[in-house]
């Protein structure tokens, strides 16, 4: 998980990437990458793939929202809950702190290649069965900002619990030339 400010602009100095520019466009900037609170790093080469940790929605350091993803229909919970629209917006901004994990390793955004894999995560009411529709809030994203390149496989699990009590986490693995 990355503990990034999703409003906090990149440390890299020079030009903006073109992927850089559509997140702008978007009203979305790329945040700093902070350190590690665990024992991992946010991100690893491994040829040329980028393979991200798990990043939360940390929006100015902290999560908006905490709590089981549910759309008020089912469960009986006494826990918090987030609607499924929240949680797709978080699942967009758990992407932009991914591609800032991934940029913090190759340096442009631009070299990426294609997004080849997106897991998601989403903390769930046991009830709740829309985690696919959570997780195109960050596949939603990476295709605006990323084009066909950020077109990819996925997956979208259900789990009973995040770290911090997130409703969501989304990891991916990026190519890059």
């Amino acid at each position: 998980m990355s503990t990034s400010e999703a409003t906090t602009p990149a440390a890299s100095a020079g030009a903006t990437s073109a992927v850089e520019q559509r997140l702008t466009e978007l009203g979305l900037t790329l945040p700093e990458v902070a350190a590690p609170v665990a024992a991992y790093v946010p991100a690893v080469v491994s040829g040329n793939h980028v393979y991200t940790s798990g990043q939360l929605p940390f929006v100015g350091g902290r999560l908006e929202e905490t709590g089981k993803v549910s759309s008020g229909a089912e469960g009986a919970s006494d826990e918090a809950t987030v609607s499924p629209e929240d949680a797709q917006r978080y699942a967009a901004i758990c992407a932009v702190n991914a591609l800032a994990a991934v940029k913090s390793v190759i340096g442009d955004l631009d070299r990426i290649t294609r997004i080849v894999k997106v897991v998601g995560f989403v903390s769930s009411d046991p009830s709740f069965t829309g985690q696919p529709g959570v997780i195109n809030g960050a596949s939603e994203l990476l295709g605006k900002v990323l084009g066909d390149a950020g077109q990819h496989a996925r997956s979208a699990v259900g789990v009973s619990v995040l770290p911090l009590d997130s409703p969501v986490e989304v990891e991916l693995i990026a190519e890059f030339a």
